[in-house]
């Protein structure tokens, strides 16, 4: 019995319409002359190698160079994870002679990707987090706070997510202006994964016409590279080209698949074809107009409320509290009836995220999916006072590296208040954690994790028991 291949089967009989990852939408024009298992090779003479190209594979990464405009572009093989893992191995050599790891201070934006608690550990750098701003009516974070006040001159970096996984991105040209003028040495970093798409007028700038010194692009999310397949861009001097090199080669595998930079090619390709974004993005604009008004759906008129600097058209979220309706009956409406496939729900919002791969003639079905929940509707549901407010952040009593490597023990969850955490627990999707390893426990951070009925990563006895730091 084939366990995954029967259920990959079962999934795939379904014909659903993704509005979920990869980009490619399980297209298979994307993918022509790509042959499987005929073309599952790594490195062999003529193939060049990844970590020494000189051939190829240097060919291909200086041609997404050219397109991204970045002074140097490398393959990553295992997803974006080792890109933010690469850009914080990198950025921590680039502090001062004899300083230890542990004093290597970043400014870290808290609704990041769980990937970068990870480059946190391997790399030693403490972070310092900018609070994010929670939207009243979604309760989702949207926006992040203003750092205007913050002296950039105290941190080795800034790390930002641009844009945040529902499609709302921050001021990046108002931060990097303020860096330029502060402290012009400071590196900044970005998690651009959900934005490798900005190639073209109709989107918001990528992160280097900003100034970013490193950017991260999981170009398997809305492109139409395999899944697993991403790029990290680099442009200026301040994180040496040959301190990106070490890390990647110490994180990535030395086997690289084939299949994977194949694809990458040929993503970046497809990415320039500005005549599909247009068909797409007038689709959307048409979602908008006839399903905007009964229910409530992240728009334009966000941008400037909220931390909300600017908006990603191919992110559509939408909240169901208008309908009177959980957001999980409306998905099970969406599947069963319109083959409607999104990529995330909660109590109260659904997400669908646009690739190159979708066509308007899905955004059309997914309009009509959106209209019909209105014949759910259940009566209007009064909400409370409108009022933003930051994601409380936990104590931080250790970095995530010291709790990492510290002894832990597993207690009840419900005895846990007070104590310092030593596992870092994210609902998944989208992967952000609502406590890291190495913070300590508050009522109201417990309260969430009672609360929350969805999947976790990082939480080994979900809902039971956690780790926690041994006091010393």
């Amino acid at each position: 019995m084939l366990y995954l291949g029967h259920k990959l089967l079962q999934y795939e009989a379904q014909r659903l319409i993704s509005f979920h990852t990869p980009g490619h939408k399980g297209k298979s024009e994307f993918f022509t002359d790509l042959h499987f298992p005929g073309q599952d090779l790594t490195e062999l003479p003529g193939l060049d190698m990844l970590h020494s190209p000189e051939g190829v594979i240097a060919q291909a990464q200086a041609r997404a160079a050219a397109v991204y405009q970045s002074d140097a572009s490398f393959y990553l093989i295992n997803g974006a994870t080792v890109g933010n893992q690469g850009m914080f191995m990198a950025l921590a050599g680039t502090g001062k002679r004899g300083e230890s790891l542990q004093g290597s201070r970043v400014l870290v934006e808290r609704q990041s990707h769980r990937s970068v608690l990870s480059a946190l550990v391997l790399s030693g750098c403490e972070p310092e987090y900018i609070p994010s701003v929670i939207h009243p009516e979604f309760r989702l974070p949207l926006g992040l706070k203003s750092i205007d006040e913050v002296d950039l001159g105290e941190f080795l970096g800034v790390h930002l997510t641009y844009p945040s996984y529902y499609g709302t991105l921050p001021d990046l040209e108002k931060i990097a202006t303020q860096r330029d003028g502060q402290a012009p040495q400071v590196s900044i970093l970005v998690d651009q994964a959900h934005g490798s798409h900005y190639l073209h007028e109709l989107f918001p700038k990528g992160a280097l016409e900003y100034g970013a010194d490193l950017v991260l692009c999981s170009t398997h999310k809305t492109l139409s590279a395999l899944t697993q397949a991403a790029m990290l861009h680099v442009k200026g001097s301040r994180v040496p080209l040959s301190a990106i090199k070490k890390a990647l080669e110490l994180l990535q595998s030395s086997s690289p698949s084939y299949l994977l930079m194949a694809s990458l090619e040929r993503a970046v390709e497809h990415a320039l074809e500005g005549r599909r974004w247009e068909l797409l993005y007038e689709a959307v604009q048409e979602l908008h107009r006839r399903a905007g008004g009964s229910l409530r759906i992240l728009n334009p008129q966000d941008v400037g409320t909220y931390g909300i600097a600017k908006l990603d058209w191919t992110k559509i979220l939408i909240n169901t509290k208008r309908l009177g309706v959980s957001a999980p009956f409306c998905v099970k409406h969406l599947r069963r009836n319109y083959g409607i496939d999104p990529e995330l729900w909660d109590d109260e919002n659904i997400l669908f995220l646009l690739g190159i791969g979708n066509t308007p003639e899905e955004v059309e079905i997914l309009t009509k999916g959106l209209l019909s929940l209105e014949g759910l509707r259940k009566g209007i549901t009064t909400s409370a006072e409108e009022i933003a407010f930051e994601m409380p952040l936990p104590p931080g009593r250790l970095t995530p590296r010291q709790a990492y490597f510290a002894r832990k023990r597993k207690i009840p969850l419900e005895e846990s208040v007070g104590k310092i955490l030593g596992e870092s627990i994210s609902p998944y999707p989208p992967g952000i954690p609502l406590i890291v390893m190495g913070e300590e426990m508050t009522p109201e951070i417990l309260e969430l994790l009672t609360r929350h009925r969805g999947r976790w990563q990082g939480w080994e006895d979900i809902g039971r028991e956690v780790w926690i730091v041994e006091e010393v």
